[in-house]
């Protein structure tokens, strides 16, 4: 099974987003690299020039794609990761990943490196015990290509070298700054996911709900979208599920394959 978010969903949503339509993505890379700006660009197409260290953010965006409704659960996670075990979880549950570096920073790629193994990993540990098939969709991005090219320190085959081996996972360099690439990044990576393009930024309408109006499927079923194929909203009430409702999903997920005794343990640590 893809995801069993819907038990998972917190804050005052009460959405009928069915189990297999949902899907989280987490964003995970070295502090500074742009992984706030990125998604910044999803959600709402702007770019902050103040940086803010992110400890780690949740947000949510439902959409409505020809009648049937879709929920991305976003992770922007924190550069310095002071909780390997936290880091862990968060792979553990996540659908699709997007790795982020700085193109001006050597360190950030190798760290992209360490993370693509260690979701690789733990993902492959997890797949042992359920007997998922499940691909892992996942963008390697080099942020700030907006750069002279003097600063540049890591060159482009050595990022596309990355995603040499794997259909499912793909190189972008890009600007969040400039908005190069963004949006063709998030297409391919929905694409990759078999998701719908239509949850890429550029192709679907958006819809914002006035804070205070309930959040319901019937806010989605007004009339004058009717003629529309997809629209999509931020949730104005969105919480980072627990920490125990995220361990209860893994568990639950090893569990109901009933493989867990036979095989070795899946840490957390």
């Amino acid at each position: 099974g893809q995801a069993m978010m819907k038990t998972m969903s917190g804050g005052n949503c009460n959405l009928n987003v069915p189990a297999k339509n949902s899907y989280r993505m987490v964003v995970l890379g070295a502090s500074r690299v742009g992984k706030s700006s990125i998604v910044s660009r999803f959600l709402n197409g702007r770019f902050e020039d103040q940086y803010t260290p992110t400890i780690e953010d949740f947000h949510r965006k439902v959409y409505n794609i020809r009648g049937d409704m879709y929920q991305l659960d976003i992770l922007d996670t924190s550069g310095n990761h002071p909780f390997p075990a936290m880091r862990r979880l968060s792979i553990l549950t996540g659908d699709v990943f997007i790795l982020v570096f700085s193109l001006d920073n050597r360190e950030s790629f190798d760290e992209v490196k360490r993370l693509q193994k260690q979701i690789l990993e733990v993902k492959s540990c997890l797949k042992n015990k359920t007997k998922e098939s499940a691909d892992l969709p996942m963008v390697i991005c080099g942020n700030k290509n907006d750069h002279s090219e003097v600063l540049r320190k890591v060159r482009t085959d050595e990022g596309e070298n990355l995603v040499s081996s794997d259909e499912n996972c793909a190189y972008f360099e890009v600007s969040a700054k400039k908005n190069t690439n963004v949006d063709e990044m998030f297409y391919v990576l929905f694409s990759m996911a078999k998701l719908p393009h239509e949850m890429s930024p550029s192709l679907h309408r958006k819809i914002s709900i006035q804070y205070g109006d309930t959040f319901q499927p019937k806010s989605f079923r007004m009339r004058r979208f009717k003629d529309m194929d997809a629209y999509g909203m931020i949730s104005p009430f969105a919480r980072r599920p627990s920490v125990n409702s995220d361990l209860k999903y893994i568990k639950s997920k090893v569990l109901r394959e009933g493989q867990s005794r036979e095989r070795e343990k899946c840490t957390i640590q």
